[in-house]
């Protein structure tokens, strides 16, 4: 029955607007049921639960879906109607007045209007509307804003400073591998190879791959394990007993408190990992090794990563054109 329904409204869809189209779905929907539980009887929270748990089934994190959660739920708690029939210009406005009344930047705006993007167009793929009202509203234009790296000076001070062998292990590793802080917490002992010094770490949708780290981090890292008094197979853990796997919240708490001791400016997990790639890039490593080594499904997202080193456009102008 569906099927034909979907062939009616597919030959319609050329002399009819999307509102009428809607209105023209519910009615054939509700018409010819058969019994049968109609789309238009399913709640907002429904909709919400079906969606968050194709997201789990993708290989989204929890962090991911909860982000996913709290967003969407917000946009139901602001709307008395059913997803299936928001409309276009009712996100524009409740784009605009959630804005202005948290007082946020345009990212933050920007960030929730992809996540309710991606949930009106799991809807649409699903078939439970007919066109996603996020369509026509595009991304939100962001200041540009130069992203900076951790200089050679700034990680010896921090590697200095470093009072606990943990730490001096855990910056090693973030520098040298340019690993994400979930897929550092995630490591088991069992998961480093100090021999070819290589891990294997398991990014975004549980995909794997190996990443490698260098002599100095290896050494930090035997240092560490060594000390240890403990038997959790969890590579990092808590200082204090009962010396639990260390969490994405402890290792950014860590980070930023040791850079704050220095008057280092923004000392976190990602400001490492976007240190390594531009460090490689700089050094003339192929993008697509880069891509690799942190585990991108698209080139492009490698490419923000990237910084391109002032110093080094200026040698080449000096090289090529001048």
């Amino acid at each position: 029955m569906e099927e034909k329904i979907v062939i009616v409204l597919n030959e319609m869809s050329e002399y009819l607007s999307i509102t009428q189209m809607k209105k023209l779905q519910e009615v054939i929907i509700k018409t010819f049921a058969e019994n049968k539980v109609s789309k238009v009887a399913i709640k907002n929270e429904d909709f919400l639960n079906m969606f968050l748990s194709a997201k789990r089934i993708e290989g989204c994190s929890e962090r991911t879906i909860n982000y996913y959660k709290v967003t969407v739920e917000h946009l139901l708690s602001y709307t008395e109607k059913n997803v299936r029939k928001i409309t276009t210009e009712e996100m524009r406005e409740y784009l605009s007045n959630y804005q202005k009344r948290n007082n946020c930047s345009n990212v933050t705006i920007d960030n929730v209007r992809r996540n309710i993007s991606s949930f009106f167009s799991w809807l649409e793929e699903e078939d439970y509307i007919l066109k996603s009202p996020m369509k026509r509203i595009h991304k939100i234009k962001t200041k540009k804003t130069v992203k900076h790296t951790i200089t050679d000076e700034e990680i010896e001070k921090l590697r200095d400073n470093c009072k606990e062998k943990r730490d001096l292990a855990m910056i090693d590793l973030l520098y040298s591998t340019g690993i994400r802080v979930g897929e550092l917490v995630n490591l088991n002992i069992e998961d480093i190879n100090f021999e070819g010094r290589e891990c294997v770490v398991y990014g975004k949708g549980d995909k794997e791959r190996r990443v490698y780290f260098d002599a100095k981090t290896k050494v930090h890292l035997k240092q560490y394990l060594e000390s240890r008094t403990d038997y959790n197979e969890a590579l990092f853990v808590t200082l204090d007993a009962p010396y639990e796997r260390l969490k994405i919240s402890g290792v950014e708490i860590r980070l930023r408190n040791i850079g704050r001791g220095l008057n280092i400016e923004r000392v976190h997990p990602h400001k490492f990992r976007r240190t390594m790639a531009t460090r490689a890039i700089d050094k003339g490593m192929p993008i697509e090794q880069v891509q690799r080594l942190l585990g991108h499904s698209q080139i492009d997202t490698t490419m923000q990563y990237a910084m391109v080193n002032q110093n080094n456009v200026k040698t080449s102008h000096q090289k090529y054109i001048a």
